[in-house]
């Protein structure tokens, strides 16, 4: 081979590494072009869905599956399905004996035989959240706790005024709910521990109706609203009829309304979450609870100043009592008085028919003369003369 066949070769062979640089060059530049010219990635914000950056709306009820929830309804499909749902209260059927077991089965096949439309069963198992039982229970504590701080302050009042009966009366009552308080203390202890297994789980039954737009006859013509209302009542009808049937096993239940729907929904999409953040704590929180489920600084604050001013405020009621007690001696006073102004008149009638000395002497022994209250009823006017005295 000569040098210029070589040549040829090396030269056939730059040419063809050119070409293809040309061609991965123009590949780049078109397909850059391309994005360039394809609109940017939809960025939506929707009051009830957030803000979401890459996703169309479309495909974020497509992936949800139901498009709203409405007057107790989950709407699907663009308003071709409307779906109610019955929770249903199950029935211990392996503690019942034989002829009640053959009862739920016949009340049973009696509801399949009075079907007239299409169902699905449906059962959740969440685990068992106790959060609300306890804090009812917290609430309860604390209120007989109020009522035992009340106590108290009568007790202490009775014991200024010496009514020894009032006084056992109350402390009986207090060491009632002080035994009351305790139980209540426990017990709320107990569930809280409870709560922290894991393992507790509770299952709930459904019944899902459904109903379709295409069983309408007039759907085409009627608006959103007026199909809603259709399907509504339609669909009630059907529900109310499934739970009347469902009693002849023994079985009760209720229509689910729009917030129960949307919790049952929130737990089928979020297995995990939900365990870790309540629907109704999501849902008071505007789904901000994950990063802040702290009260709010000025509520503490605000908490704190009514509880000083419950506490001063049952101070000053109880010293109020005991003070007011002077304004009651102060009338057995006037009342004292009263009996010795009138008892003074009567003597005087009868002067004429008396001896002068009996006379006198009669008028010295009514000054006298002690009245039931007199004698405190005195020693309160001299200090409220005296606490005047002090003021001027």
């Amino acid at each position: 081979m000569d040098v210029i066949t070589i040549l040829e070769i090396i030269l056939a062979i730059l040419v063809f590494i050119i070409v293809c640089l040309f061609a991965i060059y123009f590949l780049v530049y078109y397909t850059n072009k391309r994005k360039e010219e394809e609109p940017e990635e939809e960025e939506i914000e929707d009051e009830n869905l957030g803000t979401f950056r890459g996703l169309s709306k479309e495909s974020i009820y497509k992936f949800m599956e139901f498009d709203e929830i409405k007057d107790n309804m989950i709407i699907r499909k663009n308003r071709t399905q409307y779906v109610m749902v019955i929770q249903c209260q199950g029935v211990n059927y392996d503690l019942m004996s034989e002829e009640e077991k053959v009862a739920v089965e016949e009340g049973f096949v009696q509801f399949l035989n009075t079907l007239r439309f299409p169902i699905q069963l449906y059962v959740q198992t969440r685990s068992l959240n106790l959060k609300d039982i306890i804090d009812e229970y917290k609430v309860k504590v604390s209120a007989i706790a109020t009522d035992i701080e009340k106590l108290n302050s009568r007790i202490a009042n009775a014991k200024a005024k010496g009514n020894e009966k009032l006084r056992q009366r109350l402390e009986f009552e207090k060491l009632r709910k002080s035994r009351v308080l305790d139980y209540g203390i426990n017990i709320s202890d107990y569930v809280a521990r409870m709560s922290l297994n894991k393992n507790i789980l509770q299952q709930k039954n459904y019944v899902i109706v459904s109903y379709y737009s295409s069983e309408i006859s007039a759907a085409a013509d009627a608006t959103p609203d007026e199909l809603d209302n259709m399907a509504f009542s339609e669909l009630y009808t059907r529900a109310q009829s499934t739970i009347h049937a469902l009693q002849a096993s023994g079985v009760n239940g209720k229509i689910l309304d729009s917030e129960n729907l949307a919790e049952l929904l929130y737990v089928a999409y979020n297995r995990d979450d939900s365990e870790l953040i309540q629907f109704s704590k999501a849902l008071d929180s505007q789904y901000d609870a994950l990063y802040s489920s702290g009260k709010d600084v000025l509520e503490k604050k605000q908490e704190k100043l009514d509880a000083i001013v419950n506490a001063e405020a049952i101070e000053l009621a109880t010293d109020s009592i005991i003070k007011a007690d002077k304004y009651r001696q102060i009338e057995k006073l006037k009342k004292a008085q009263m009996v010795k102004d009138k008892a003074t008149e009567i003597i005087e009638d009868y002067k004429d028919q008396m001896d002068p000395i009996i006379y006198e002497g009669a008028k010295k022994e009514i000054q006298k003369a002690k009245i039931d209250g007199e004698e405190n009823g005195a020693q309160e006017v001299k200090e409220q003369q005296s606490e005047n005295t002090d003021k001027n």
